[in-house]
């Protein structure tokens, strides 16, 4: 259920380095070694929300495994009703779980259900909500998922990005807007060093919170964005959200102060003059 060159990047046995955590108890986030290229030590993240309701919300879906379906049926209702793919790269095992969970509505950005449908392996899943451009400023999902959710489509962004605040536990979820390596916690059970590797360290570097941020800030300026214009909208967006914490993909979890990193690497934006 995976194209042969995302298997990989990925672990051959995701189970015995899988780190799941419940961070609140609506939050549970899944953990594992990711290197992009096979080089770069980034590590990979989903989170699992629970709803009032006690449905359950995926975001960036990572291996099934036994393990998680256990976490899943013990948190809430263990249904799972909505599967989201945060942008173009995100999307690895989301026929897995879409297989698994066939109720549920997929959520992605534009051009990835074209994308997964070039590929024998991954097409076949059936988009229930796809952002874009044109559409993402009167696009809803339903009245359970947006009553608990705030959200904004970076179509500007390299990798068509979909970022998340869950209101009840303050907390912003994304995938590649934002990095906060090194990536810890998803190599805690692998037995590798995740800044081990001269391109590893060179890129941690510069794809992280810490002090003043400023080469990922200039990453996001001059990579991270194809529409700068467009970009500052969706920052300002964004910006008016209250939250507290920061579930990135890849890297640590941001517990506390996420807003005040937030706002210090998108500050090019916010500062630029069109």
């Amino acid at each position: 259920m995976t194209s042969k060159s995302a298997a990989k990047l990925i672990p051959s046995d995701p189970s015995a380095v899988m780190v799941i955590r419940s961070v609140t108890p609506e939050l549970t986030t899944l953990s594992v070694p990711f290197a992009r290229f096979g080089l770069l030590k980034i590590g990979g993240r989903a989170t699992v929300v629970k709803l009032r309701s006690g449905s359950l919300a995926v975001f960036s879906p990572v291996a099934l495994t036994e393990e998680v379906r256990k976490t899943l049926a013990d948190t809430g209702n263990g249904q799972v009703k909505y599967l989201i793919a945060p942008d173009i790269e995100h999307h690895i095992f989301l026929s897995q779980w879409a297989q698994a969970f066939p109720d549920a509505a997929v959520i992605g950005p534009h051009g990835l259900p074209e994308k997964r449908e070039q590929d024998p392996a991954t097409r076949g899943t059936k988009f229930a909500y796809v952002f874009s451009p044109t559409n993402k400023r009167g696009m809803t999902i339903d009245a359970e998922f947006d009553a608990e959710f705030e959200y904004e489509y970076f179509h500007a962004h390299t990798n068509r990005e979909l970022v998340f605040a869950h209101k009840p536990s303050r907390t912003l979820i994304q995938a590649d807007v934002l990095f906060n390596l090194p990536a810890t916690e998803q190599y805690s059970r692998a037995g590798v060093n995740p800044t081990s590797g001269i391109l590893t360290t060179i890129f941690a570097s510069i794809m992280t919170t810490r002090g003043s941020a400023i080469w990922q800030q200039r990453m996001m300026w001059y990579v991270g964005s194809s529409d700068r214009k467009a970009f500052k909208e969706s920052v300002e967006c964004v910006d008016k959200w209250d939250f507290d914490r920061i579930i990135s993909c890849h890297g640590e979890v941001i517990e506390t102060g996420g807003k005040q990193v937030w706002e210090k690497c998108t500050r090019f934006f916010r500062e630029a003059k069109f």
